[in-house]
């Protein structure tokens, strides 16, 4: 499906990857509630991926039909099922990911600092901004260079 590129994102992050098994199952929950979500009545132009098995992705192209409150809090619910239902904490934004050698790490934030601090994470360390809001800042600026992302202005005084 290719979205407008002012389409809304909303992005969870898993503080553990997914297994392969659970991927298969959140994203056939997902697409089973992107199928049929709604905003008074009107089908959302709407879908949801799992990326690097630790990103549950929203993106909704409000061209067709705008999201409502009613409708984010549905999605909040589904978000809150998949947490119940996989032991995974999707809401805490004290949880930083980033990637060593291409592999996506999830850390909360005390040790994220401390990794900044003994180097191990420095100004061309991929992290992710999961402050976007539409499809284009998602493509552009999601995956981000350390010095480049709010990450930078938070630990600056460790570089």
């Amino acid at each position: 499906m290719s979205f407008n590129p002012q389409s809304k994102v909303w992005i969870y992050q898993s503080n553990r990857a997914f297994t392969d098994a659970e991927v298969i199952a959140i994203q056939q929950k997902l697409n089973d509630f992107t199928s049929q979500w709604k905003a008074h009545g009107q089908q959302l132009k709407a879908d949801a991926e799992i990326i690097y098995q630790f990103f549950i992705v929203f993106t909704v192209d409000e061209a067709a039909a705008g999201v409502t409150g009613c409708s984010i809090d549905a999605s909040v619910r589904v978000i809150k099922e998949i947490e119940n239902e996989y032991q995974v904490d999707l809401f805490d934004r004290f949880n930083i990911a980033y990637k060593i050698s291409d592999k996506v790490i999830v850390s909360n934030k005390e040790d994220f600092e401390t990794l900044v601090n003994i180097k191990t994470i420095g100004p061309k360390t991929i992290v992710f901004n999961n402050l976007v809001q539409t499809r284009q800042e998602f493509e552009q600026k999601w995956e981000t260079v350390f010095e480049d992302s709010w990450h930078s202005k938070v630990f600056a005084h460790l570089l």
